[in-house]
């Protein structure tokens, strides 16, 4: 449980059949370790790359790939000299290519994740690692092998008093190269729409409803209902884009949901709902100068009744617009912007929901 473990595997045998360093993890090893010497040629490094990458999300633990470099190549071939570092599909470091001087690198691995990742796979599971090494005793290092194990001394876990070679990212699920964060927020939107596209045909819905208040969730489940409009050969005036301005609504982000609504061309309508906000604070007897969570929370529940009677009313649903991190951290009205029949944000944090709509903002 506290420990660490490794396996080692020599040259291309990574790429056998039953590697060893699969029966490795299988037995544990939350580390594989790759020596290796491989022949340079035109165009190899990123597929080395991508192979380090592969293993290391295939055998949900950290790979570790060290090749010889051009010092120790012969005259019929020069040596990659590629190392590189690479935890459950991600890689963390690596070296340049044919790299002549001698070059270290390191990485923080997060073992506790990995293992983690391993308890919601089934490959991973009891009985996958039988016949294997044994388990491994807490706090000892080891080498993890088919047939034994190997145990060193002496070697040091860190602690969470110990200071990261590279400080944790605020946005670990953004790429940091702009281009394949673009590429991977194309993506993310492409599934969005297609998704919703294809729930919108199977329950036979004639109208997409969505409450846009001119901030980066509804903005984007508007785009996504856009698309998913255009990809089943609907008009966008088939989406009810509804305006609800409340007692904080701003005219900045009114008039941001305005002219995002007229430039995809939807069916808009604005219903303001102070009025019926203060009916009810009158009905339940709550004093309106006290903005408590009664005060906040029956202004969604009004935008909700609102949505849902809509929705009703134009034979469609509503697409829900919160995002995340707003559920995870519960910042949402229960029985309010929570409900929806469906939520197209719901898989995306608050802060890859602005990169989504900057990279289709970008894109049109």
């Amino acid at each position: 449980a506290g420990g660490f473990s490794f396996g080692v595997e020599i040259g291309r045998e990574g790429l056998m059949p039953v590697a060893p360093g699969a029966r490795s993890v299988l037995a544990g090893a939350d580390a594989v370790l790759n020596p290796a010497a491989f022949i340079h040629e035109a165009g190899q490094s990123a597929v080395r790359r991508d192979s380090v990458r592969e293993l290391s999300a295939r055998f949900m633990c950290a790979y570790v790939r060290a090749c010889a470099g051009p010092t120790e190549s012969t005259a019929e071939a020069v040596y990659a000299g590629h190392s590189i570092i690479a935890s459950a599909g991600d890689v963390l470091q690596e070296t340049t290519a044919l790299e002549r001087e001698s070059v270290s690198i390191l990485a923080d691995v997060d073992v506790q994740y990995l293992r983690a990742q391993r308890l919601r796979e089934p490959g991973f599971g009891p009985g996958c690692d039988s016949g294997l090494a044994p388990a491994f005793e807490a706090g000892d290092a080891c080498i993890a092998h088919p047939v034994r194990t190997v145990m060193l001394a002496g070697l040091r876990l860190l602690t969470e008093k110990d200071r990261l070679l590279v400080p944790p990212s605020c946005a670990p699920y953004i790429p940091a190269d702009s281009e394949e964060a673009d590429e991977l927020c194309l993506d993310i939107f492409n599934i969005q729409s297609t998704a919703l596209a294809e729930r919108l045909v199977r329950a036979h819905a004639r109208t997409a409803v969505i409450g846009v208040s001119g901030g980066s969730d509804s903005t984007l489940a508007l785009l996504v209902a856009a698309r998913a409009m255009h990809l089943n050969g609907k008009p966008a005036s088939d989406i009810l884009a509804v305006s609800m301005p409340g007692f904080g609504t701003t005219a900045r982000t009114k008039e941001n949901a305005g002219r995002l609504i007229a430039q995809l061309g939807c069916d808009t309508r604005e219903i303001p709902i102070c009025d019926a906000v203060m009916q009810h604070f009158k009905d339940i007897g709550h004093d309106p100068s006290v903005t408590d969570v009664t005060y906040e929370n029956s202004q969604a529940r009004e935008r909700t009744q609102i949505l849902m009677d809509l929705a009703n009313q134009t034979g469609g649903f509503v697409v829900g617009t919160g995002d995340l991190s707003e559920m995870a951290l519960g910042w949402c009205t229960f029985n309010g912007d929570h409900m929806s029949m469906y939520s197209v944000n719901a898989g995306l944090p608050k802060g890859l929901v602005r990169r989504v709509i900057g990279a289709v903002a970008g894109a049109l």
